[in-house]
């Protein structure tokens, strides 16, 4: 596919640009050849049959493929677009040709096919680092088959994120990309090229048009150069040109002269002057008669092909319209022949149709018992996670030896307080001692004091 190639400035760059178009339309002739013999020799890969390699150049084609893809992933703006938006460095012109880091080239490929999907208008999600990577694949394959695109090599290819393959896939995808954003390759635009002077090589025996209008314009020039110089009277001149005519005149012979000079000599003096004095004019392609003599040239030759070619043409006509006819009634022919075969498909097809619609039904009674089922083992597993947390708490010790330090705290604490509960009863029984050994003292003395000492 041939791009619209923009103009350079010096030579180097016009040959490397007629070089690309050259490698280009190469690459249109090898990839469709390749994509035939393919197609051909499918079968043959599959049963593991050898088939004869289609020249050295193929060896080669990825470095000119991918250079051709990165050509198409700058016209859809991929470092704007693409690389700034993930902080990712432009990928170089042979980057998925060489094996470098798998693991890196692997994300960058499944990252550009994303990118690329979401051009050409499909809904794609970005791929993660850590996502399965035969999922992956398997999708990104999925949308190229979408597009009418054959895909014959297994998907384990792509897992090295280099080779041929992941070429082939992203440039089916930057195609894509490209007819959905309608870009169009325009014709190629040729540089102007200079001719260069030390390329020139001019015959000393040839004179062209332009160095004999240099001439006629010098000549004209010192014409005129001679005509301002006749205004200004030079008494000089006139002296010598009078004497120059005087001296020619007096130079004259007064009787004819003869040649005494061969004519054989002459002739062959002629002849060897002649290529001298030949002047060849050289034709401009943009003079009209150049272009009118093509056209009636072109035109005669198409007159005098127009001829053979229709006579051809209408044999081929007739050919053609003879075999249709062959084919229509074969067709008539074989459409009767396999009518009951047809009916048989239909009924067949009737069959697999209600068949279809009681899986269906079957698969949905399966897909609510499955439901329930899942309900019920998490009922289950909620049972079964309490029953152990139970369990486990009733066999723990931990908690009995808590409680028996509790019991030995609270016996200390009784027994603290059993103490302190005798001394206080200890205080308040000397207490009341002490008061009724106080009252006796004072009822005793009290009666010492009213007895009656009289009686004795």
């Amino acid at each position: 596919m041939i791009g619209k190639v923009p103009r350079y400035t010096n030579e180097k760059s016009a040959e490397v640009v007629e070089l690309s178009l050259y490698v280009d339309q190469i690459v249109l002739v090898t990839t469709t050849d390749k994509k035939n013999k393919s197609q051909m020799s499918a079968e043959e890969k599959r049963r593991g049959e050898d088939v004869e390699d289609g020249g050295p150049g193929l060896v080669y084609m990825p470095f000119v493929i991918m250079e051709d893809l990165l050509d198409k992933l700058r016209l859809l703006d991929y470092e704007q677009n693409f690389c700034r938006e993930r902080n990712l460095k432009p990928i170089s012109r042979h980057y998925f040709a060489i094996p470098t880091n798998p693991g890196e080239q692997f994300f960058m490929f499944t990252s550009l096919s994303a990118w690329l999907l979401r051009k050409a208008g499909k809904n794609f999600e970005q791929p993660q680092e850590y996502d399965d990577p035969n999922a992956t694949i398997s999708s990104i394959l999925d949308e190229v088959r979408k597009y009418q695109h054959s895909i014959d090599f297994p998907p384990s290819k792509l897992k090295q994120g280099c080779g041929e393959h992941c070429i082939y896939v992203l440039d089916r995808l930057a195609d894509e990309a490209l007819k959905n954003t309608h870009f169009s390759w325009s014709r190629p635009e040729y540089p102007e090229e200079e001719m260069d002077e030390e390329n020139i090589v001019e015959d000393d025996a040839e004179l062209t048009l332009g160095e004999i209008e240099k001439t006629m314009m010098q000549t004209y020039n010192d014409d005129e150069e001679f005509e301002e110089e006749e205004q200004i009277l030079d008494l000089e001149g006139l002296k010598k040109r009078s004497q120059k005519q005087q001296d020619i005149e007096s130079s004259k012979p007064e009787e004819i002269l003869e040649s005494t000079t061969d004519a054989a000599d002459w002739k062959l003096e002629v002849e060897r002057v002649l290529p001298q004095l030949k002047v060849t004019i050289r034709t401009d392609n943009k003079d009209w008669r150049v272009h009118v003599e093509q056209m009636h040239q072109h035109k005669d030759g198409i007159e005098s092909s127009l001829t053979e070619t229709k006579t051809h043409l209408d044999k081929l006509q007739n050919e053609i319209t003879r075999t249709l006819e062959k084919i229509s009634s074969r067709e008539k022919y074989i459409n009767n022949q396999l009518e009951h075969l047809l009916g048989e498909f239909r009924g067949a097809q009737e069959q697999l149709s209600e068949s279809k619609e009681r899986y269906r039904q079957a698969s949905g009674g399966v897909t609510e018992r499955s439901r329930l089922l899942g309900e019920v083992t998490e009922e289950l597993e909620r049972i079964k996670m309490e029953m152990e947390d139970r369990g486990s708490s009733m066999t723990d010790g931990a908690p009995l030896v808590k409680i028996k330090q509790a019991i030995q705290q609270l016996k200390k604490e009784n027994m603290q307080m059993e103490i302190r509960c005798g001394v206080v009863e200890h205080i308040l029984l000397q207490a009341k001692l002490n008061d009724k050994t106080s009252q006796n003292k004072e009822v005793h003395r009290n009666q010492t004091d009213n007895f009656d000492y009289s009686a004795y």
